[in-house]
């Protein structure tokens, strides 16, 4: 049995990061001031909702992501419930529809992508503590009731990708008391989503960590599955919401 040198296994890589790197450089350096600039000149409207979907898909670009979208995001006062497995899904959904994300407030302090997501809309939540979730769902609720997409992923958090975690039901309370319609996404990295352990963050690695490394990653697809709505009335509660959502994303991940 043959082996490849680490020599010529490090080449495409390195080849990778020569190019991706200065892209990623002006992307930063250049485009994202032009993105400030139309979202303050947007105020919350089409043009800036239009500039952070932009921005979003190049950015996705320079990673070598290629987007393939499946099904039609909901319009208005939507909750959208994705499976995560990294950063990178904000980005994702982000370039298809612009919706407003529940994210850990550790998130703001994380270098372009913690300024991105917070003027894109982002409700942060304070993790353990109890307060910060009771503004959290209420602030959601508010939103679904004016017509504001907003989006949540029910696991809770990320994981090494190998396996679809549980989905907590809490998170469907805004949808239970707004009356408003729950549209599961599915985020499939590779074929048959067999690249969600690489997308995934790995033991003990720091945003910038899983950032460099993706950055150098071979190109490939991504599937974003916009899959069929759920609504409060068609289920038995939030917990049957919540075990429709997954079990309707697990069954679009294992496609091709």
């Amino acid at each position: 049995m043959t082996t490849t040198p680490p020599t010529v296994a490090f080449l495409p890589r390195a080849f990778r990061y020569l190019w991706r790197g200065p892209l990623l450089l002006w992307h930063a350096c250049i485009d994202l001031p032009i993105v400030l600039l139309l979202i303050a000149l947007g105020r919350g409207g089409a043009l800036s909702h239009g500039a952070i979907r932009w921005f979003a898909g190049s950015l996705l670009w320079i990673f070598g992501l290629r987007l393939r979208r499946e099904g039609t995001p909901l319009p208005g006062g939507t909750l959208f419930v994705a499976n995560h497995v990294s950063w990178i899904d904000i980005m994702v959904l982000h370039s298809q529809h612009m919706m407003g994300f529940i994210a850990k407030s550790e998130i703001r302090g994380w270098p372009l992508i913690g300024w991105v997501v917070a003027q894109a809309e982002t409700i942060f939540l304070q993790r353990g503590n109890g307060d910060s979730l009771g503004l959290v769902m209420a602030e959601m609720a508010q939103r679904l009731r004016d017509g504001r997409a907003v989006a949540a992923f029910p696991e809770g958090g990320t994981r090494n990708g190998r396996a679809l975690g549980t989905f907590h039901a809490r998170i469907f309370t805004a949808a239970v008391e707004a009356q408003a319609p729950v549209q599961p996404v599915a985020l499939c990295y590779g074929v048959r989503s067999q690249a969600q352990p690489i997308v995934a963050f790995a033991p003990r690695e720091s945003f910038a960590g899983n950032l460099l490394r993706l950055l150098g990653e071979p190109a490939r697809p991504v599937r974003v599955c916009f899959l069929a709505p759920i609504h409060p009335d068609e289920h038995d509660g939030r917990r049957g919401m919540a075990q429709s959502a997954r079990a309707r994303i697990e069954q679009a991940m294992a496609q091709d």
